[in-house]
């Protein structure tokens, strides 16, 4: 997948391409229909597939104190795009001048000036311009004037037992991860929520009790329920494997700390590892963060916990391929039909 920063470096290969427009956090199911459904049309075009994005968010440009909120931060999205089959990732900065732009200026200037998209592939939620002034209709208008084809993809339903007819939405994926219910999260996005950062060195507290952590650093994502989960892990030097743990978040209230950390206990890994990048992928929740009166009993509990992990990993609907990363190809034979 090509990243293109300035819309004057777009190559003579991606002109005309089917566009696709949205910030795609945590490129849930709705997502993948609406970029499923531009791949279908490029495809049957024959011209390439291009996601046309903003960095940084614009809830994190006009609110940067507020507290983290991706569900995916920005490389964590470019690959799930780039797997997904996605050809060019054009990134636009957002900023003052950006989000000034009135509607028509963006889609007169960008859209068809710099990027000579043949067609727009949105959301029915889609909004753009200065306060959000642009909607689908007037991207519509818009496309006939500067001569470029406008396609609507509507809500697409949840068949979730708790969310049943409701669309798709990345606050859903967040209410189910502040709930402690990553396994719920991973159903709305159809892929494991997963945490990258590098491996830090910490106190090695966990060691002298037996069960020695990896302490995580967390960037630019949002903080799922304080708590401990069955984990699986892909660390930086062990190739592909896939590494099952235990992890705990929170302020570790039994030391009386309270800075966030999060620490991951892997079964079955000795390496050395600080200083590595880890991905984390959060399977289920076990229970929530509490306060132990000593160390035995912290000691005895975190036992528990691994034998808790064990169940959740080893049960065939958490196997890790239920919920692999999602493709075109795969998206495709799922929806035979254009959707409508």
């Amino acid at each position: 997948m090509e990243i293109i920063r300035h819309i004057d470096d777009i190559p003579r290969a991606g002109k005309g391409a089917v566009g696709v427009l949205g910030n795609f956090d945590g490129f849930h199911r709705g997502h993948q229909v609406v970029v499923g459904e531009a791949g279908r049309l490029a495809r049957k075009l024959k011209k390439p597939l291009m996601v046309i994005m903003t960095e940084p968010h614009p809830r994190s440009f006009f609110n940067p104190d507020a507290e983290p909120f991706r569900l995916t931060p920005f490389r964590e999205r470019l690959a799930l795009l780039e797997t997904f089959g996605v050809d060019i990732a054009v990134v636009l900065h957002f900023d003052a001048a950006l989000s000034n732009q009135a509607p028509e200026t963006f889609a007169g200037n960008i859209l068809k000036n710099g990027l000579d998209i043949s067609h727009v592939v949105v959301g029915y939620d889609y909004r753009f311009g200065k306060g959000r002034a642009g909607d689908v209709g007037v991207l519509k208008e818009l496309g006939e004037k500067f001569n470029f084809g406008v396609i609507e993809i509507p809500p697409v339903p949840i068949g979730i037992e708790g969310a049943a007819g409701q669309p798709y939405s990345s606050t859903l994926v967040r209410a189910a991860l502040k709930d402690r219910k990553p396994r719920k999260a991973a159903a709305f996005l159809g892929h494991w929520w997963t945490i990258n950062g590098k491996i830090m060195d910490g106190e090695k507290r966990g060691r002298k009790i037996g069960f020695p952590t990896a302490n995580i650093e967390i960037q630019d994502s949002i903080v799922p329920g304080y708590g401990v989960y069955a984990v699986r892990a892909m660390v930086e030097g062990a190739g592909d494997a896939l590494i099952d743990g235990v992890a705990n978040i929170g302020v570790r209230p039994t030391f009386g700390e309270e800075k966030l950390i999060l620490e991951a206990h892997l079964f079955d890994f000795d390496g050395e590892h600080y200083g590595r990048h880890i991905r984390l992928h959060f399977i289920g929740g076990i229970r929530p963060e509490q306060e132990f009166e000593n160390l035995e009993a912290l000691k005895a509990q975190i036992a528990r916990d691994c034998k808790s992990s064990q169940i959740l990993l080893n049960d065939p609907e958490n196997a890790h391929n239920r919920l692999s990363p999602p493709t075109l190809e795969n998206y495709l034979k799922e929806h035979p039909k254009p959707v409508s």
